[in-house]
């Protein structure tokens, strides 16, 4: 300890602990010294008050008490010493000086410091040169000065073209936490971090921490390849080309690339790679490429993201004719974010093991021998990625009788533990949890126990916790739920038929077993009121997230293979619906439209469309000749029907750009003609393919082949199911005769085009929102495998700045509120309604413009329902108001229950914290009072409800583990 004076400051008693350094805006370290401290404040009350605050007790007293808390402080921060920025310190002097109530001293020394700050910007800045005595550590442990300019470059290329950022602010908080001998990657994730913080202050710093990113990737793979070791992203430019060059042969040696590849002319792909391109990566998309999509070696990655979407290109231009021009073609589309491929094609496409398709169906046969080998192909199938959909209806039932040992069979459910285990097992060659879905329809008489799969209580041996299960509900039982009438269970061993049959060949049929019951012929059978099956469906859907809800009927009536087979199933994520049997393993390729791109100045650009779509058409049909197939039925499936599922994401992102709510006719009437523009371009695709290629080999017999168009097939749907069960309207604005007489000549390439996937995985790599969904959250952290992640709803945000409300006031109620825009008074009501998010739009408005879609899609959607204040009238409501409506499938429940508790507008303490879990369900109020049964007449009767429960309490619904779909 020393005490300091001079003749015109106080004496003030301090310590200088060595452990403790400063780094100076010049970059230089030196040892902390309290005594500046000391003076700086001293000088401070000299500004104000005069030369008399030099002598006064008053101010000796408070400098020394300040000095010593300030110091103290640093050292509780960093007991065993570090270092710390000089604004450090000055923050902590004024923080000091506004406690102490000095207000007109702090302000003085606040004006004293942006003063000096003006001056040193003026005279070029504070960082002028290399840094003196701060050192980065490289990675063989050698040791050179930090380059100081070299960050200013790299932050201020990170910054251009953002108009709301402050790069200079990044650059400065992250100098606050260097210190001597950091490491070069301790470097870049100081400047991310610093970036990181600030994305809930303005979205554009996502845009900001994703291109601090990229000098890591690049540095990564650059130095791997033998290119350089680091570079710029303006000196990518010239870099793109050699570095991809090199990749190609690297990979082919080190046998993860197709050989083929080295067949391209690579120069002139090369020269294609648009470094720009990496600019338009948000955060969480480009951290997720990282961790789960580029191809490395011994965790080195080596793939830059322009070189990985020239990979997946030229991968699905190996069987072209001008593979180059082909390759260029798709790699725009790829790179420009317009379509994007599913994850399997991202994966895979390029590589020596190209296993590119995303979801396969299967149907269990009734045997034992058939029963293993459909596991077996369960695993293999699961080993390479994909995502899998079980038809199990076929397998008798609990009770049924066993010809070849004389007893009873267990039924279903002991199986499905072993399918479950087996994807558990098999985890999708390590990378991930396997991921499977069984379907059952409503007639099999282990139906009861299916619902309880996932339950959490109950004899454990009969439980799957890691698989997913679907009902497969007939037409007939959702028309005995509306009429109050009985339902019976048969096993399929005594009615194996009713597997194969839907519409009225399925009711007569039926109806005749039910005969049989009650004359004595069947004695394995159970009645039960449809209705009360019903409920049971809806309360284990609410409890346990499952089974989900698919309709059997509309999936056949409207599909445009029923000649050539029955759809058994769904897939994974219920947008598939192909036909199966023990021959037939159905396969699917998806990709998605990205629908926020082809909005241009508040229009929908049908020329853009038009383009994005038949490439992507034709990307899709490439798949199934270049796929990998894991069982041999899978491939003579894909071979003989070529089906493809184009979809859309995006889709509450083009409702921003055209100032339309989710919640409103305008985005119901939105969701019909963009997708009727999508269905017209993608079956005209198909259509022209076929005359360059030939038409799928089972095309003759098809609904194609007779004129009926996805649109038409509602016909067959209405006259089947009865026209006081439907009501859906069917307007077209495209001219369809002309593309029927342009099937008829041509033919269609594939028998299914289209199909909406959840896309949760591929939107974030594109930054948009998923699929078909409303916005989660409007500010939320979002924890997936590559880490937690703050999302704020942009377009939000620059409605907010227009109006002059985005301020730190609204952050802090937006995080407050969960995300939420409606309980903040400031918020102006046309932005409530544009900005509600997916609990606050009621789920009529998903249903309805799921319907619109539905008319125009030959396959169907991944739905999921978002019910806030949920309760058994209003799931009840919800799902009859599905099957009403025609839909084909409905997927995740996603329940808030009614009785949440209100947030305190006293109690702030959770004030910064943004939440991040998935809402959970709670208990619903009581049942309702039903009301007189009587025949449907729309859908204002199913608005009102019949009859209500009390729905069980409910955990979180767990996210689904496959990306085969996403």
């Amino acid at each position: 300890m020393d005490t300091i004076a001079t003749p015109d400051e106080p004496s003030v008693t301090v310590t200088a602990p060595k452990a403790l350094r400063v780094i100076k805006r010049n970059g230089d370290v030196v040892a902390f010294d309290a005594d500046k401290i000391a003076v700086a404040m001293s000088k401070a009350f000299i500004g104000v008050e005069g030369d008399n605050a030099a002598t006064s007790s008053r101010v000796r007293d408070f400098v020394r008490q300040s000095t010593e808390s300030i110091e103290q402080a640093f050292l509780r921060r960093m007991p065993d010493g570090g270092t710390l920025h000089i604004e450090d310190i000055q923050d902590q002097v004024e923080l000091a000086l506004m406690r102490a109530g000095e207000q007109r001293v702090a302000r003085a020394y606040v004006l004293y410091r942006e003063a000096h700050a003006r001056a040193r910007a003026a005279a070029g800045g504070d960082i002028v040169k290399p840094h003196p005595s701060l050192n980065v550590t490289l990675a063989d442990g050698s040791t050179r000065p930090l380059d100081l300019g070299r960050i200013e470059t790299l932050v201020s290329d990170a910054c251009e073209g953002l108009a709301n950022v402050d790069a200079q602010k990044i650059v400065d908080d992250s100098l606050k936490n260097l210190y001597d001998g950091v490491t070069v990657d301790g470097v870049s994730q100081a400047l991310m971090m610093t970036a990181r913080t600030l994305v809930e202050k303005d979205p554009d710093y996502t845009y900001v921490t994703a291109r601090l990113l990229q000098d890591n990737l690049r540095r990564e793979a650059l130095s791997f390849l033998g290119i350089v070791d680091e570079a710029t992203y303006r000196e990518m430019a010239d870099l793109y080309a050699p570095a991809f060059k090199a990749y190609i042969a690297k990979g082919i040696a080190f046998e993860q690339l197709d050989p083929r590849l080295a067949e391209f002319d690579l120069d002139r792909l090369g020269e294609a790679l648009d470094h720009h391109r990496d600019n338009a990566f948000t955060y969480l998309g480009l951290q997720t490429l990282y961790d789960r999509y580029f191809i490395h070696r011994d965790e080195v990655r080596y793939e830059l993201p322009q070189v990985m979407f020239m990979r997946v290109a030229m991968g699905l231009a190996l069987g072209e004719d001008d593979r180059e021009a082909r390759a260029i073609e798709f790699y725009e589309l790829l790179s420009s974010f317009d379509y994007m491929a599913s994850t399997p094609t991202l994966f895979n496409a390029g590589t020596v093991r190209s296993q590119l398709s995303s979801c396969y169906l299967t149907t269990v046969p009734d045997e034992l021998d058939g029963i293993y080998s459909a596991i077996r192909d369960n695993a293999l199938l699961s080993k390479w990625a994909g995502g899998l959909g079980n038809d199990w209806t076929p397998v008798r039932a609990l009770g049924s009788w066993i010809k070849g040992t004389n007893g009873k069979s267990q039924g279903v459910v002991p199986f499905l533990k072993v399918v479950n285990d087996t994807a558990v097992a098999v985890n999708q060659g390590g990378k991930r949890k396997g991921a499977v879905c069984a379907y059952l329809e409503t007639w099999h008489l282990d139906i009861e126990e299916f619902l309880e799969l996932r339950k959490n209580t109950g004899d454990d041996r009969r439980r799957t916790h890691d698989m997913n299960t679907a009902n497969w509900v007939p037409d007939l039982f959702m028309k005995r739920v509306f009429d109050g009438g009985e339902w019976t269970l048969f096993s399929p061993a005594t009615c194996p038929d009713l597997h194969d049959l839907y519409g009225a060949a399925f009711e007569q049929r039926y109806e005749e077993y039910e005969a049989m019951t009650r004359t004595g012929e069947l004695k394995l059978y159970k009645r039960v009121r449809a209705k009360d099956m019903w409920r049971r469906m809806l309360s284990m859907l609410f409890e346990t997230g499952h089974p989900w809800i698919t309709f059997k009927d509309p999936c056949n009536l409207r599909s445009p293979q029923q000649h050539a087979g029955v759809v058994h199933s769904s897939n994974l994520c219920t947008e598939i619906t192909l036909n199966t049997s023990a021959d037939e393993i159905a396969v699917c390729n998806l990709g998605s439209v990205n629908l926020a791109q082809h909005v241009v100045d508040g229009r929908l650009d049908g020329e853009k469309l038009r383009k994005t779509v038949h490439t992507a058409v034709r990307m899709l049909d490439n798949v199934i000749d270049i796929n990998y197939y894991a069982v041999p039925q899978a491939s003579h499936s894909n071979a003989k029907h070529r089906p493809v599922g184009l979809g859309i994401m995006g889709f509450q992102d083009a409702l921003y750009a055209r100032d339309i709510a989710y919640a409103s006719d305008a985005a119901v009437e939105f969701a019909d003609r963009s997708m009727e523009l999508v269905s017209y371009h993608a079956i005209e695709a198909s259509s022209d393919l076929a005359a360059e290629r030939g038409p799928y080999r089972s095309f003759e017999g098809s609904l194609w082949s007779q004129g009926i168009l996805p649109i038409d097939s509602i016909q067959k749907l209405k006259t089947e199911r009865g026209e006081k069960y439907i009501e859906l309207d069917e307007s077209a604005t495209q001219d369809w005769d002309r593309l029927r007489d342009k099937i008829a000549g041509q033919g269609m390439r594939n028998s299914n085009v289209m199909a909406i996937a959840p896309t949760a995985t591929i939107s974030n790599i594109c930054g948009v929102t998923q699929s078909i969904e409303p916005t989660y959250q409007n500010l939320y952290v979002k924890s997936n495998l590559s880490g937690e992640f703050t999302v704020v709803n942009a377009p939000m945000v620059n409605d907010l700045k227009a109006r002059g409300l985005w301020d730190e006031v609204m952050i802090n109620d937006l995080k407050y509120y969960d995300g939420s825009a409606q309980p903040i008074d400031r918020i102006p009501d046309d932005l409530k309604a544009k900005y509600a998010t997916a609990f606050e739009v009621e789920p009529k408005w998903l249903v309805e413009a799921a319907a619109r879609r539905q008319k125009w899609i030959d396959q169907a959607q991944s739905l999921n329902l978002y019910i806030k204040g949920v309760s058994g009238k209003k799931l009840d409501v919800t799902y009859r108001m599905a099957w009403f409506r025609g839909l084909k499938t409905t997927y995740y429940l996603r329940a808030l229950g009614a009785t949440s508790v209100e947030k305190s507008t006293v109690d702030r303490g959770t004030l910064n914290a943004v939440s991040n879990g998935t809402p959970t369900a709670s208990t619903s109020p009581g049942p309702a009072a039903e009301p007189p049964r009587r025949e449907p007449r729309g859908v204002e009767d199913f608005l009102q409800g019949k009859g209500g429960q009390r729905a069980p309490s409910a955990g979180e619904i767990d996210e689904l583990g496959c990306e085969a779909c996403q």
